[in-house]
């Protein structure tokens, strides 16, 4: 069962790994629902990284279907892909808002690392959907009801994939961001910020920073200001931390202001003065 909603409009859902390494002393606010990884049914050893993901992204979907409405705080983006599936279990087919440094948009065939973390919006908008969305029998969300914010850092066959896509690509700007939103025309919104968009020089730890970039004050401002205009259906905080640094006090903070930002008093209470490591 999904607990309560933490503050009585988001019930908050905790994913500690990134892709399949569990990642000790995530941030658990408390009420929050701690995922782990299936122990029935559980792929071996053995198995591809993508058959391993694809059992976690199923525990996120099968609590996202369950909840009413959810805010997952992950270590990864692939998650989203766990969240979206689970949203359209329940019934409801949602438009992206995606804010992050990065595009997450390259696919097999683009990848110059065969990160499965650079993938997941590209996943969601119906690339490669045998790697993992085939498993979560995930829909493919329209590339023009895709809003990716952001995404300074971009592999060059990625933003060549992204150029001939109807995914809109905007900076991290109150208006730009504000427009786009709006051409949604009011459909419901899956909100996913990766912490990385944050300037890497403000917000230290992260797995894969992108150098110069928005302070988080203008982050939260622009959520905030989406979370105004949209109908916001489901939010995804990936918390992109190296192992161990996501219970930094800043990354706390961090997940604190995108918590206030979106209207969860209780996450943004709580997430600041969350367990120690180890927890």
């Amino acid at each position: 069962m999904v607990e309560p909603a933490l503050d009585g409009s988001w019930d908050v859902i905790v994913a500690p790994w990134h892709l399949d390494e569990p990642l000790a002393g995530f941030p658990l606010p408390p009420r929050a629902t701690a995922l782990a990884f299936p122990s029935s049914g559980a792929p071996r050893r053995g198995d591809g990284q993508d058959v391993r993901v694809a059992a976690l992204c199923e525990s996120v979907a099968a609590a996202v279907a369950r909840a009413r409405r959810p805010l997952v705080l992950s270590g990864d983006c692939v998650a989203s892909l766990g969240v979206v599936a689970g949203l359209q279990r329940a019934g409801t087919d949602v438009a992206i808002v995606w804010l992050d440094a990065h595009g997450d948009y390259n696919t097999p065939a683009t990848t110059i690392t065969g990160y499965l973390g650079g993938m997941p919006l590209a996943l969601l908008a119906g690339h490669s959907p045998a790697l993992i969305g085939d498993r979560l029998g995930l829909r493919p969300v329209a590339e023009c009801d895709v809003v990716l914010v952001d995404a300074r850092d971009l592999d060059p066959a990625e933003r060549d994939l992204l150029a001939a896509s109807q995914v809109r690509h905007v900076p991290l700007d109150v208006d730009a961001v504000g427009s786009a939103v709006a051409a949604l025309a009011g459909r419901p919104v899956y909100l996913h910020v990766d912490l990385d968009i944050v300037d890497s020089a403000e917000l230290a730890g992260l797995r894969v920073p992108a150098g110069s970039g928005p302070a988080l004050a203008l982050v939260a401002d622009c959520v905030a200001a989406i979370a105004s205009a949209a109908r916001i259906a489901a939010a995804g905080i990936a918390c992109t931390f190296l192992p161990g640094r996501a219970g930094d006090p800043a990354a706390r903070s961090a997940i604190a202001r995108m918590g206030s930002a979106l209207g969860a008093a209780g996450l943004a209470q709580e997430a600041a003065r969350c367990d120690q490591p180890g927890r």
